[in-house]
């Protein structure tokens, strides 16, 4: 043996696989724990590139029947003659739609609902179809008195084919139920209900009315080979300064491959954590695999082996473990990647379809494998410090120790990978130094913590407690000891759980403001002269209002003498159409940030002083002191800023207040809020409102909350089923912390019942180490969730967090017992093992 390594001491290849593979042999349960580490992470990780490069091809594919058209023009009001009398549009097919929110009445259920009202005339869709079933009404109802309903709204109010609704002051009978419009997704039918009727009705149905917030869109087919984009750098200056908004395929393309690029790369990111708890406990395992071949390794360093050969030996077998899991991951992966488009169908406006995606496949391979190396070379260096005199030492005793430049430059590099990968994802250094500066203060905080605890505990070690109590506390910082390990990997775990689990609470609690100081049921477009009838009629029902909002539609066009965006530092988004009312005091909810509200404005010589909703504020760039020229109804009005206010999420946000005085014969409509107790009350109230007054559209808030739960719930799953990998991640590095240094545990074990120790003591002294390290890595791991949610909920949210305890306890519980479950799960086969099987040496 000796004279073969001697031979092979040159470090040929074939030798060092040859003994890379003959070492392995008795050892691949173990090394298998390793590969499974990573193989979820690796899993996730191609499955979200996959489904990005696919997402990228669905919208190229897909593009123009997203739009349906070459060209839309789109007008808060009536798009003018001029804009289409351009020349450009001469011959060209187009067709009109106009959409508000209108109340929809159904006589069958004797019920009403808000729905976006779209008036339609022409061939539109050009590209793409209406699906509808029947499928002949997507075209018919154009030329009769007829109407598509979504197909979800008619079932919530037992709607058929053949019956009757009304809209505003005419009646049109059902053509068919609406499946699926171009550009959009199941969420946005679910939260805006289509109806669509023949655009000659809306006129006849006097919906049309001042101060109506009426989309117009003009959607124009050109002939195949037209120059879209040449045509657009010459028409869209034209259309800008004509205030007409438009979107080509190109630009939608353009804003939805950089929407779902964010979607993408938020997935990846979380499939990346899930890859670097793998990594963690790879480098976890290597460590432990490593010192329990320092015996074989010295035997072979007195047999000639050198230092580096040995390392080699050991590097290869990681490298096969780090190819053999990412092959493994590639292929789960791939399976993953077809179940996303179906938990992504009711967000998408896009069909998903699944595609092998090669690029993906092959960077999540190098990916696995780079980063299992270098998470594993840390430990495996270790090998280098073994020397022949280690045959003769204790198998607990350290390596020696010292400066190792190698490891810093590892260390360098691991630092220098996750922020190059973040980079790669954000396109963004700060945010990707951010995020990689967060796990690594995570790791150091969470690797601080379980070394103070093993410290602390030798250090004050409690020798006149129980025995069981004293063994469970000596088993932290005993030789192959797992705190270390099991601290920072269950915490991160904790951690990413724990702040997912907050931010979907904190988004629900935004949900349920809306309904919770202000009514539950909100009534907009209420015209001066019903003001007066709404009043009336709540009182002969009993219902209760709550407030009554005057609204105006205004312009901010000038601030300090700037009327146009971009001016070097001052860039401000003006000439932007807003909803503005007056009066002289604050609402409960809201708050002055800085500044006060002017008073009530006596004559025409009086300053008038205005208050900036903070966000409204930041938006435009305006700031306490500054003059604005605001657009009331075609007159500027010089105001001057008076206060900054912050708002309360809710249906009365008004961006800037007037003082009275000003506005009140402007033209405006008035939104009501009302309290009513129970659903059959607020069903009469609202039946009633929309059969006295077709115009005003009702809002029940309740009805508003159960979607937006019900959407973030669909966005909920698709995030958990994304984090479901980190912690099943974690659960599989828990595992396998535990298992590989299951021999350690065996001759523990096996020695207290050598001396006496009975099933259930030795059954509670690994109750309570396991559960000490689980408490402790949940509390910590707990801590940093509720700090990065609390960051979040500043910088992203703009809200206050507050913690769900309920939340708290069960995390700390779960993952705590869940800790003890495992090790208890180790040690059970240990107790029914003879004491002689101490003397054995387990392969």
């Amino acid at each position: 043996m000796s004279t073969i390594m001697k031979k092979n001491n040159g470090l040929r290849p074939s030798w060092l696989f040859l003994m890379a593979w003959r070492d392995s042999r008795r050892n691949r349960g173990r090394l298998f724990l390793f590969i499974s580490s990573v193989v979820l992470g690796i899993a996730a990780l191609v499955a979200t590139l996959s489904f990005g490069n696919n997402l990228r091809d669905d919208v190229d594919d897909q593009a123009k029947e997203l739009v349906g058209a070459d060209l839309v023009l789109r007008g808060r009001h009536a798009i003018r003659d001029s804009v289409q009398a351009m020349k450009v549009f001469a011959g060209v097919r187009h067709s009109e739609a106009k959409s508000m929110a209108s109340m929809v009445f159904f006589p069958r259920s004797q019920s009403s609902r808000l729905v976006q009202l779209i008036g339609l005339s022409g061939d539109y869709p050009y590209y793409g179809k209406i699906e509808t079933k029947p499928a002949s009404a997507a075209m018919e109802f154009r030329r009769k008195r007829e109407a598509l309903v979504d197909q979800t709204l008619m079932l919530e109010f037992g709607a058929r084919v053949g019956d009757s609704i009304r809209v505003g002051t005419i009646d049109l009978v059902i053509a068919g139920a609406l499946i699926k419009m171009p550009g959009r997704n199941q969420v946005s039918l679910t939260v805006a209900a289509p109806v669509y009727i023949p655009l000659r009705y809306i006129d006849s149905a006097g919906l049309e009315r001042k101060g109506s917030q009426i989309e117009s869109e003009i959607y124009y087919r050109f002939n195949p080979g037209t120059d879209m984009s040449k045509l657009m750098d010459t028409l869209g200056p034209e259309l800008d300064s004509e205030h007409v908004r438009y979107e080509t395929v190109e630009i939608r393309k353009e804003r939805m491959t950089r929407a779902f690029k964010d979607l993408s790369q938020f997935l990846t990111l979380i499939s990346f954590i899930a890859l670097l708890l793998g990594c963690i406990g790879v480098a976890s395992s290597v460590n432990i695999y490593i010192r329990e071949k320092i015996a074989g390794v010295a035997v072979l360093r007195c047999l000639g082996l050198k230092a580096r050969a040995a390392f080699l030996i050991y590097l290869i077998q990681v490298l096969g473990i780090g190819l053999v899991g990412s092959l493994l991951g590639a292929g789960l992966g791939v399976v993953v990647q077809q179940v996303l488009p179906m938990l992504f169908k009711d967000i998408l406006p896009v069909e998903a379809h699944f595609r092998l995606s090669w690029p993906a496949i092959a960077e999540g391979v190098g990916l696995g494998v780079a980063i299992a190396l270098l998470f594993a070379l840390l430990p495996l260096l270790s090998v280098r410090k073994i020397s022949p005199l280690n045959t003769l030492r204790l198998a607990v005793e350290p390596l020696a120790a010292g400066w190792d430049g190698w490891k810093v430059a590892i260390y360098a590099a691991v630092f220098v990978f996750i922020t190059g990968f973040s980079y790669m994802r954000m396109e963004k250094f700060g945010k990707a130094l951010i995020f990689t500066l967060s796990i690594l203060g995570a790791f150091l905080l969470l690797a601080g913590a379980a070394k103070l605890l093993m410290a602390t505990v030798r250090r004050f070690f409690p020798e006149r407690w129980n025995y069981l109590w004293r063994q469970g506390f000596a088993n932290l910082y005993r030789p192959n000891n797992q705190t270390l390990i099991l601290v920072v990997t269950i915490g991160l775990g904790t951690t990413f759980i724990g702040t997912l689990f907050f931010i979907q609470e904190l988004l629900l609690d935004r949900v349920n403001v809306l309904a919770s100081t202000e009514g539950n049921m909100v009534l907009y477009d209420v015209q001066p002269t019903q003001i007066a009838g709404v009043r009336r009629l709540a009182s002969e029902m009993k219902v209760q209002l709550v407030d009554d909002v005057p609204v105006v539609g205004v312009k901010v066009t000038t601030v300090n003498g700037i009327s146009q965006k971009g001016n070097g530092a001052a860039e401000r988004r003006i000439d932007y159409e807003t909803h503005v009312t007056y009066r002289d005091s604050l609402m409960r909810t809201e708050k002055l940030v800085v500044g006060k509200l002017g008073p009530p404005v006596r004559s025409p010589r009086d300053v008038v002083h205005v208050s900036f909703e903070d966000d409204f504020a930041r938006w435009t760039d305006v700031k306490v002191g500054d003059n604005v020229i605001i657009d009331v109804q075609g007159v500027p009005m010089a105001t001057v800023v008076g206060s900054i206010r912050h708002l309360d999420p809710g249906p009365l946000r008004a961006q800037i207040i007037f003082p009275t005085g000003v506005l009140e014969a402007a033209p405006q409509f008035h939104i009501v809020t009302a309290m009513l107790r129970t659903p059959a009350a607020s069903a009469r109230f609202q039946r009633a409102i929309v059969q006295q007054f077709p115009g005003i559209l009702v809002v029940d808030l309740a009805l508003v909350m159960n979607l937006l739960q019900d959407i973030l719930g669909k966005i909920g799953s698709v995030i958990r089923f994304m984090a479901g990998f980190s912690m099943v991640t974690g659960l599989i590095v828990l595992i396998a912390s535990v298992l590989v240094s299951k021999f350690q545990r065996i001759q523990e074990s096996v020695l207290l019942r050598t001396l006496g120790a009975s099933r259930r003591q030795v059954l509670v002294i690994t109750m309570l180490e396991y559960f000490f390290i689980g408490a402790l890595a949940s509390v910590i791991g707990i801590g940093l969730s509720m700090a990065f949610s609390m960051v979040l909920a500043k910088f992203t949210f703009d809200a206050a967090f507050v913690p769900n305890w309920w939340v708290v306890g069960g995390l700390f519980a779960g993952v705590s017992l869940l800790t003890v479950v495992i090790g208890l799960f180790n040690v059970g086969g240990v107790l029914n093992r003879p004491p002689l099987e101490v003397l054995r040496r387990e392969g």
